[in-house]
């Protein structure tokens, strides 16, 4: 029996999440148009107007009460302000690494990320792992191993990226939240310390607003914006269509990041390097082709039920 064409809910999701996943992809742009500025304050911009943008839309959503709920009780503060910091550090390492030329680093980091998932879920939350999926961590940490021979040092960058994003997807698992609510929690939980930054650079005159033209500041204060709208489509996309399905496009956007770091701004690429990403490579098409064929036994169980 041929299998039932997409609802066109099922196309919309399919496009918002091809959408995020896009433009997550072609943000080395935008930071590095920005490349002057000292990332941490770029950080903590982009934690205030994150905060402005998405603040307004759970404002106009009515969903205030879910984020009071939020930081209402011990566990849940405490959930979401772990969350939050590993979310900053995510954004920090990544806007430093792009803005000092290692965009593909930071993409190796995110092709991690899929595979550092199934070892936290092994490693900490006990889970039961196939025959695939050790195969491709082993097949990751030895592409990782060989980068490490190569360079002469542990690729810290996207080590850093992995490590940070797979605790916060973590940390994200333990919280009822969406992803707007959530964005608005974890902003608004370091919001105080990120004016206060920005208060003290301005008092001090080595702050970027006012002081880099106005076409650049509002740039800045474009963060917000760059920051939420991908979520929303992710959060829109990710409830109609199906898990493996955004599994699979997941990987556009290190494949973009690798590409603007390659071919766009030269970063170099020797082909010793190819072998190192190939095992990594490798590693994911296993665990992506395992997941998918898993994902089929099930539906067909369920079906036969």
């Amino acid at each position: 029996m041929p299998p039932a064409p997409p609802t066109p809910a099922a196309s919309r999701g399919a496009f918002a999440a091809i959408a995020c996943y896009l433009l997550w992809g072609l943000v080395p742009l935008y930071w590095k148009q920005l490349a002057d500025i000292n990332a941490l304050e770029l950080i903590a911009h982009r934690h205030v107007w994150s905060l402005v943008f998405v603040l307004g839309l759970v404002l106009l959503q009515g969903g205030l009460r879910d984020v009071r709920a939020a930081l209402s009780g011990p566990r849940a503060f405490l959930i979401n302000f772990v969350s939050a910091t590993l979310l900053t550090g995510n954004w920090l390492v990544y806007v430093w690494g792009v803005n000092t030329g290692h965009v593909v680093e930071a993409s190796l980091g995110y092709f991690l990320v899929p595979l550092v998932n199934v070892a936290t879920g092994r490693f900490l939350l006990h889970e039961h792992l196939r025959r695939a999926q050790w195969i491709s961590i082993t097949c990751a940490a030895f592409g990782v191993a060989l980068l490490v021979y190569q360079l002469g040092r542990p690729p810290w960058i996207a080590l850093a990226l992995a490590a940070t994003w797979g605790g916060y997807s973590l940390m994200r698992k333990q919280s009822p939240l969406g992803a707007l609510t959530g964005l608005t929690v974890e902003t608004l939980l370091l919001a105080p310390f990120a004016i206060a930054l920005l208060l003290w650079w301005h008092h001090t005159g080595v702050g970027a607003l006012g002081r880099v033209g106005l076409g650049r500041s509002l740039l800045v204060v474009s963060a917000g914006v760059i920051t939420a709208v991908p979520l929303i489509l992710f959060a829109y996309g990710a409830r109609r269509i199906r898990l493996s399905t955004l599994g699979l496009l997941q990987y556009i956007t290190p494949s973009v990041q690798f590409v603007l770091g390659v071919w766009v701004y030269h970063e170099p690429f020797p082909h010793e390097r190819v072998l190192c990403f190939g095992f990594i490579w490798a590693g994911l098409a296993l665990y992506t082709a395992d997941s998918i064929w898993t994902q089929r036994k099930r539906v067909a169980a369920l079906g036969r039920d």
